[in-house]
């Protein structure tokens, strides 16, 4: 089973009223949210770990998660609001304004941390919840406590304008990407975790240098590559498809790696020390093609399995 620990929040999404003005409709979101979800629509095995609230919205989270088969047994609810995400969509990019002050989610801390039953094998982690204190201390806490034994993916997804304390969040960021044997960057995070005038092949070397097994970039259409500690280098073109928007996509794509890799049977600490070119190239050309069905419909709506 593979725990995903991070955000579940409310996406806004504009919408035309019958009126004319605009509104925004509440759809169930959070990068770490739409993992699980995408993982759970594949059939792979699937809890998260985040703070939910006993909220209307808390309610809708839950019973998505329920609905795509994701355990929610290790969460953590409260009585407080959920975090609010109001999107705008600029040519199908998306721009966020967070409301998140005191929410269920970032109220998080290390005391609150399950103990994890012996069938989660991997864990994931990424999105904003790596940016907001206190619960981002509670997730490094909880990859500190579990990551020698159990797999780590890690996808910082980074919002600079998000980040309150930029040397706090690099500290704990280096922290955590020490610990983990898979990194999957877009090329914008890349760029912001290293900014030297280097090539990404280059930044990617510094990343395994750090202890990755894989480290991963995404480039959107232009596809993904995979950079392993050999000086392998696999490339995947993206998946042309007609693109409604790009919400979701990165998070699906994660979703489609993982899956893969645990049908492989090699998403386990000592098996991904061992990844050959051709594994990683089938679970990034599954990604590639989980993440084209979810660019091709509006928001996160991430397949299932049998879509594919």
């Amino acid at each position: 089973m593979i725990l995903c620990c991070g955000e579940a929040l409310i996406d806004m999404l504009p919408a035309q009223t019958k009126v004319g003005s605009e509104g925004f409709v509440p759809h169930s979101g959070g990068a770490v949210f739409n993992t699980a979800i995408a993982l759970g629509r594949l059939g792979t095995g699937v809890s998260m770990f985040t703070g939910l609230s006993n909220d209307m919205f808390g309610q809708q989270l839950a019973a998505a998660l329920h609905a795509s088969h994701v355990d929610i047994s290790l969460a953590v609810t409260s009585d407080r609001p959920t975090t609010l995400a109001f999107v705008r969509l600029v040519d199908g990019q998306a721009t966020y304004s967070f409301f998140d002050e005191n929410s269920a989610g970032r109220m998080l801390f290390p005391s609150d941390l399950p103990t994890l039953p012996g069938e989660v094998s991997a864990l994931y982690f990424g999105g904003i919840s790596l940016a907001c204190e206190p619960g981002a201390l509670a997730y490094q806490a909880l990859l500190e406590r579990e990551g020698g034994s159990r797999a780590v993916m890690l996808d910082p997804n980074i919002r600079p304008g998000f980040v309150k304390d930029e040397a706090s969040y690099r500290s704990r960021l280096d922290v955590m990407l020490r610990r983990s044997d898979i990194v999957k960057v877009s090329d914008e995070d890349l760029n912001w975790i290293e900014p030297t005038p280097v090539s990404f092949r280059e930044k990617a070397k510094a990343l395994l240098e750090k202890g990755a097994a894989l480290v991963i970039v995404t480039r959107g259409s232009d596809g993904a590559t995979g950079y392993l500690p050999d000086g392998s280098k696999v490339h995947v073109p993206g998946v042309r498809v007609a693109s409604v928007d790009t919400v979701g996509a990165g998070d699906t794509f994660n979703a489609g790696v993982l899956s893969k890799l645990s049908e492989f049977g090699v998403l386990q600490k000592p098996r991904l020390r061992e990844l050959d070119a051709e594994t990683v190239r089938q679970a990034l050309t599954h990604g590639a093609r989980v993440a084209a069905v979810t660019v091709s419909r509006a928001g996160a709506n991430p397949p299932w399995a049998e879509e594919i």
